[in-house]
């Protein structure tokens, strides 16, 4: 445990951050799962409104510092691809 009040201070706003970069993360896994979801049924009209909610959720991730632009460029690519692939 820390003895030093800005050590402790840190702790706290730590605790903070890493509840928040959770929630992103874990809104972020449920929206890709939809997607997923929606490819796997067939069903393009809901496979295209959840792909666009995993993208914002991907850009959203990216911003807050959660996710690598790159690692969220190539997921972007992959998820356009799935959809595209959809007869």
């Amino acid at each position: 445990m820390p003895n030093i009040k800005s050590a402790k201070k840190r702790v706290k706003v730590i605790q903070t951050k890493t509840l928040q970069n959770k929630m992103v993360k874990s809104s972020l896994r449920t929206s890709i799962r939809k997607y997923e979801a929606a490819l796997a049924e067939g069903n393009k009209e809901l496979a295209a409104a959840t792909y666009r909610e995993a993208v914002a959720k991907i850009d959203k991730a990216v911003t807050k510092g959660v996710m690598h632009k790159n690692t969220a460029a190539r997921r972007k690519s992959r998820f356009t691809r799935l959809l595209n692939g959809i007869a």
